[in-house]
């Protein structure tokens, strides 16, 4: 063969020439300028996994490719689409590509070892990269990754199958460029078909994967779609990526031609070396099926997206049970207020009953000075007691003044008596009233002006 990529469509028979000899081509060199022909415009959410890729040259050059998101950080894509491209804009969870949910820049990107940049302009195998994004995309119902095909499926042969590829691209030879997501169904050929549709090329290998037209034989994937997924429904229900596209015929994308698309599933030991992820996976032999489903790459995707990280540093646990709400409850200072308040003690305190049991004007009223005063004097005394009548020269001048002063003793006596009574008299009304202690005051005035009275009589008989 003179040259990396050029074919002849050999007959089965082996002599019988099916085509002119034709080159093998890259989706976006081949003729016609097709893209996904013969398929349908994508909805949105449907192919969440689905990247797009422009890739800028050293020249200034741009070209545009398809991936798929395989984790929150990395991306799968066809080396010759990577290969010596200075920066990458990588377009995601777009059906549209002017409204992708996120739109980012990269300049890293690792291509398989055994494929060769140097000769990026010709087929070879081995066309398979990794671009690494730079950053965690967040994953939602129009952004997610796909599970990649597992190594122990790597030989599988899918013949008659039914696949999806899908990609941006023209629906038809010149056509004018969607901006929508397209895709088509493709059916499966085994890799002995592909190798004696392409007259035995040595390109076809066990790491490569065909699929032509599935009821339409013009269906096929075509220009710009360099890179896009193959998928299947697999054997557990999953969507499972099983080819990463890489090739066309050279006669053009509106032929009965089948597209070759590498097999993931022989490079998972390189994917664990360059990301130090695990993306293999397998099912058991039971009778559930969506086990598997749990051993894709979802796995990885979980131990390294942030979302377990956010829900065991969520902050709600430590709110509730550091939550201020119980102390503010138990230390509020309403019933401390309630019992500590000073209105109970004010009115138990207050001084008014003291001031009226203590007031002094009932004493002042007993302890009034005047019956003591009347009743104590003795005037009668000093008139009674007067020595005048001893000097007197008469006998019987004596003896009727002894007479006189016994009956004006007695008469003293009979005022004391007096006296006394209204002093006792007045005692007793004093503790009711004052008007009593007035009377009392006369009867004594009355008492003694009696006294006076008698001893006036006295001294006029003794001075008779």
């Amino acid at each position: 063969m003179a040259v990396w990529g050029a074919l002849f469509l050999l007959a089965v028979a082996g002599t019988t020439v099916y085509a002119d000899p034709s080159e093998l081509a890259f989706p976006e060199e081949a003729r016609g300028g097709a893209r996904i022909v013969s398929g349908w415009e994508a909805q949105e959410g449907q192919f969440p996994h689905q990247l797009n890729i422009r890739n800028v040259n050293p020249a200034g050059g741009v070209t545009s490719c398809g991936a798929t998101i395989i984790h929150s950080e990395w991306a799968l894509t066809a080396a010759h689409c990577t290969a010596t491209r200075v920066t990458i804009v990588v377009r995601a969870g777009a059906v549209n590509l002017t409204r992708p949910a996120f739109i980012f820049e990269t300049t890293k990107y690792y291509n398989h070892p055994l494929y060769i940049e140097a000769l990026q302009s010709i087929v070879q195998p081995n066309d398979i990269g990794l671009i690494e994004f730079g950053r965690s995309i967040e994953f939602n119902d129009f952004v997610k990754p796909i599970r990649i095909q597992r190594s122990s499926a790597s030989n599988t042969n899918y013949g008659g199958t039914r696949a999806i590829a899908s990609g941006w691209g023209r629906t038809w030879t010149n056509g004018n460029s969607p901006e929508n997501l397209n895709w088509v169904y493709l059916s499966i050929v085994t890799n002995l078909q592909c190798s004696v549709a392409f007259g035995g090329s040595w390109i076809i290998q066990d790491s490569t994967i065909c699929a032509g037209g599935y009821n339409v034989t013009s269906q096929s994937t075509c220009q710009g779609d360099s890179g896009g997924p193959l998928t299947i429904i697999d054997d557990d229900g999953g969507l499972t990526q099983v080819g990463v596209t890489s090739f066309v015929s050279g006669s053009g994308c509106h032929t009965d031609f089948p597209a070759g698309f590498i097999r993931p599933g022989f490079y998972h030991a390189w994917f664990t070396q360059v990301t130090g992820i695990n993306f293999d996976w397998e099912w058991s032999n039971t009778t559930q099926p969506p086990a598997n489903v749990t051993t894709t790459q979802l796995p990885p995707n979980i131990t390294t997206t942030e979302l377990p990280p956010n829900v065991t540093t969520t902050v709600l646990p430590p709110n509730i049970t550091t939550t201020e709400l119980p102390p503010n409850v138990t230390t509020t200072v309403f019933p401390p207020n309630i019992t500590t308040t000073e209105l109970p003690p004010n009115v138990t305190t207050t001084v008014f009953p003291p001031n009226i049991t203590t007031t002094e004007l009932p004493p002042n009223v007993t302890t009034t000075v005047l019956p003591p005063n009347i009743t104590t004097t003795q005037p009668p005394s000093n008139v009674t007691t007067t020595t005048a009548a001893p000097d007197s020269s008469e006998s019987s001048e004596s003896s009727e003044s002894s007479d006189s002063s016994d009956s004006s003793s007695s008469s003293s006596s009979s005022s004391s008596s007096s006296s006394s009574s209204s002093s006792s008299s007045s005692s007793s009304s004093s503790s009711s009233s004052s008007s009593s202690s007035s009377s009392s005051s006369s009867s004594s005035s009355s008492s003694s002006s009696s006294s006076s009275s008698s001893s006036s009589s006295s001294s006029s008989e003794s001075s008779d």
